[in-house]
C-alpha cells in the first residue's frame, strides 16, 4: 500500500505551494464517495477508482474554472464583453484587446488556468502510477484485467493530452508533463512548441485508440467514459491545429481518415432537436463523444455534483445577472454574447441557432422589455444593460429537479461533438480538392438550414462559428487563428506572431526561466 502527494510549482499564493487537488486519486469518484488514501492494488476491484478521479478532477475545476472559462472566451469575438459591468476586471479587458504587458503577465486569473490545466495533467500521471501498481498484481493469465487496466490507462492519457491542449491553445509553447518524473523537474523543465505540443497530442491518441472501447460514451461500461471514437476526434482536432491554412499539409490526410473512421463507425447521430441538445435532453446523446458529467441524483435536497466552485459554478456563472425576482434563471451574467454573434445569425436567417446560442433578456428593470424563452421562463432584464445571454448555457425550470435553484445544476457540459467531426470531416476534403457536402450538411439540415451544394472553405468555417458559437471552449478563436484569419477579423490590434496566445504568467517564469 502507498499514497502519492505531489507538488506543483506556483499556486495563485506563491512558489512551490502543494497542490492537495494534486492527489486526486483521493478525490470524489462519480459516485460522490469519497475513497481511502490507502489502497490495496492487488484487489484488481479498486482498479477504477484513480480512473475516476481523473474524470472528477477534470469536471472540478481543472477545466471548468470560472476564470479560466472567462479567459478564453474573452478573445472569441463571439462575445461581448467579460462582466455585466464593463469595468470589472480590466485585465480581462486587456486579453480581449490582446495586450501583452507586465499587468497580463502577472493577473492572477493567468496563472489560475496554468494551475488548472497542468493539475490535471499531474493527477493523470499520479493515475497512471497508480494503474501501473495495479498492473504488476494481475496474473499473467488474467487477460482480461490486462486490457481493462490498459484501457483505463488510455482513458487517463486522454484526459491528460486534452489539459495539454487546452493549455497549448491558450499560452502557445508549453512544457509537456508526460511522466510522473516531470513533476520533480518543474523548476528546470523546459517548453515544447506549439506543434511538438500537438504531435505529442496525435502520437498518444495512436497509441491509445486501440485500447480504448470500441463504442460510444453512453455505451460504455461507465456511462460517459471516453473511447476510440473520443480520442480519433482530439486527434483529428490537433492535426487541424497542425495543418493550419496549408491545403497540400499531409495532417489533413490525418484529419480526414480521423473523422472518416469516426463517421464510418455508424454509431453518432446529431441529436435531431439543436435547443434542447444542450439541455437535459441532450445529456450524453448519440451525438456526444466527451461531456463533463454533473448530477443532483434527482434529489430535492443533499449531495450534488456540479461544475465549479461556490459562486463560480459553470452555468451559474453565465446566468442571467440582475434582479430575476426570485427565478432559477439567474446568474453572475459574466461573459454575455456580443451583438456581433447575434447578427451574424440572425443574417443567415439561422434562427434555430439564434434561439438556442442567443438569451434574449430585458434591460435596465423595464417590464415593456421582458422576455420569455423559447420554454416559457421569463428574464427580467439587469441594470448594466445586457441584452443577452448564454442561451447553451440556460436550463428551463421544467427541466431542473424540484427543489433545486442552482442554475443548471443537473446538466452536462458539452466539450466533444460528432458535428465537429463532421465539420472537420467536410473542412479535410474540401481542402483535399474533394467534395465535403455530405457531411456539412447533415449538420445544416439538423439547423433547419438549406442545403448549399458545391461546399467552399468559406462556407465551411462560417458554419462551424453558427454551430458552435458561444460553447466556451474557444473554438471561433482558435478556428481564426489556425487558418490565419485572425487579424482580418480583428483588426490592427491582433498582430500575427504575437497575439495568438496570451502570456505565461509571471509567477510560472519565476519559478523556471525555461518560460521566458
Amino acid at each position: 500500500m502507498k499514497k502519492f502527494k505531489y507538488i506543483i510549482i506556483c499556486s495563485c499564493l506563491g512558489f512551490a505551494s502543494l497542490m492537495t487537488g494534486c492527489e486526486k486519486f483521493l478525490d470524489k469518484p462519480l459516485e460522490n464517495q469519497q475513497r481511502s488514501e490507502e489502497i490495496n492494488y492487488s484487489n484488481l476491484a479498486l482498479m477504477y477508482a484513480p480512473v475516476s478521479g481523473v474524470y472528477r478532477a477534470a469536471s472540478d475545476d481543472n477545466l471548468v474554472h470560472w476564470i479560466d472559462l472567462t479567459i478564453r472566451c474573452m478573445r472569441d469575438d463571439d462575445y461581448l464583453q467579460a462582466a455585466p459591468n464593463a469595468n470589472d476586471n480590466p485585465e480581462l479587458m486587456a486579453i480581449k484587446n490582446f495586450q501583452r504587458d507586465v499587468t497580463i503577465q502577472s493577473y492572477w486569473g493567468l496563472n489560475q488556468s496554468w494551475i488548472s490545466y497542468y493539475s490535471l495533467a499531474i493527477t493523470a500521471n499520479n493515475a497512471l502510477m497508480e494503474l501501473e501498481l495495479f498492473a504488476a498484481n494481475i496474473p499473467a493469465a488474467n487477460m482480461e484485467d490486462a486490457a481493462l487496466n490498459r484501457q483505463y490507462q488510455a482513458e487517463v492519457r486522454f484526459l491528460r493530452a486534452y489539459a495539454h491542449l487546452m493549455a497549448s491553445r491558450l499560452f502557445g509553447d508549453v512544457p509537456i508533463l508526460s511522466d510522473s518524473g516531470d513533476i520533480a523537474r518543474l523548476t528546470t523543465i523546459g517548453k515544447s512548441t506549439a506543434a511538438e505540443v500537438r504531435q505529442f497530442i496525435i502520437s498518444e491518441m495512436d497509441a491509445c485508440i486501440q485500447d480504448l472501447e470500441d463504442a460510444r460514451p453512453n455505451q460504455s461500461k461507465h456511462v460517459g467514459a471516453v473511447t476510440r471514437y473520443s480520442a480519433l476526434l482530439l486527434k483529428a482536432k490537433a492535426a487541424a491545429d497542425l495543418a493550419g491554412n496549408d491545403n497540400a499539409s499531409p495532417y489533413w490526410d490525418q484529419v480526414l481518415d480521423a473523422t472518416n473512421e469516426i463517421i464510418a463507425s455508424n454509431k453518432f447521430s446529431l441529436f435531431p432537436d439543436f435547443y434542447q441538445l444542450f439541455k437535459l435532453p441532450g445529456k450524453l446523446s448519440n451525438e456526444s463523444l466527451f461531456e463533463l458529467q454533473y448530477s443532483d441524483f434527482g434529489l430535492p435536497v443533499g449531495d450534488i455534483v456540479r461544475p465549479g466552485v461556490d459562486w463560480g459554478t459553470f452555468f451559474r456563472w453565465q446566468g442571467p445577472a440582475g434582479d430575476q425576482r426570485g427565478s432559477a434563471i439567474s446568474g453572475a451574467g459574466w461573459i454575455p454574447p456580443s451583438q456581433n454573434i447575434v447578427d451574424f445569425l440572425t443574417n443567415r436567417n439561422d434562427t434555430t441557432r439564434l434561439r438556442t446560442t442567443i438569451l434574449d433578456c430585458g434591460i435596465n428593470g423595464d417590464p415593456a422589455t421582458f422576455k420569455l424563452t423559447p420554454s416559457g421562463d421569463r428574464v427580467y432584464g439587469n441594470t448594466f444593460g445586457i441584452k443577452h445571454f448564454n442561451g447553451k448555457a440556460y436550463l428551463p425550470v421544467n427541466q431542473m429537479t424540484e427543489g433545486r435553484l442552482e442554475y443548471g445544476a443537473n446538466n452536462n457540459v458539452r466539450i466533444l461533438r460528432y458535428a465537429d467531426a463532421l465539420l472537420l470531416n467536410a473542412e479535410a476534403k474540401v481542402r483535399k480538392g474533394q467534395n465535403g457536402d455530405e457531411p456539412f450538411r447533415l449538420v445544416r439540415e439538423r439547423a433547419g438550414m438549406p442545403a448549399i451544394a458545391g461546399v467552399t472553405l468559406d462556407q465551411i468555417l462560417d458554419e462551424r462559428r453558427a454551430e458552435f458559437a458561444c460553447e466556451w471552449w474557444g473554438e471561433r478563436f482558435n478556428d481564426l487563428v489556425r487558418t490565419g484569419r485572425a487579424q482580418q477579423v480583428f483588426g490592427a490590434r491582433f498582430i500575427p506572431g504575437q497575439s495568438e496566445y496570451v502570456p505565461i504568467p509571471q509567477t510560472q517564469i519565476d519559478a523556471n526561466s525555461n518560460f521566458r
